[in-house]
């Protein structure tokens, strides 16, 4: 008989109990470091799968990953770096030689 087991709270990023209340709301964009470890925290205690975390925040499976990996090598700190992929998704086409022009940063 394979029963499911429910979990109603696990240790969050800050050592206090974290519920599924507390998670970021379902299609969060703007992931600041809390955030980020709110949701690794709860998919590592099982408050959430990793399906239904990517699902809900729309992540890719690498993405949280990496997530994961930034937070188990750097701690919070790790989970500073910014998501890239959105950014290159949302950025607006700039000017060649522009202070955002990845091109630009290859010349120097």
């Amino acid at each position: 008989m394979n029963q499911e087991v429910f979990v109603h709270s696990v240790k969050g990023p800050d050592g206090l109990p974290l519920t599924f209340a507390d998670l970021p709301p379902a299609g969060t964009t703007r992931w600041v470091v809390r955030r980020k470890a709110e949701v690794v925290a709860a998919v590592r205690g099982g408050l959430l799968t990793l399906d239904e975390a990517c699902r809900r925040y729309r992540l890719t499976v690498e993405e949280y990953s990496g997530w994961q990996h930034a937070f188990d090598a750097y701690g919070t700190l790790g989970l500073r770096i910014t998501r890239s992929q959105r950014y290159r998704e949302t950025q607006p086409d700039l000017p060649a030689g522009s202070r955002r022009d990845p091109a630009a940063h290859a010349m120097r």
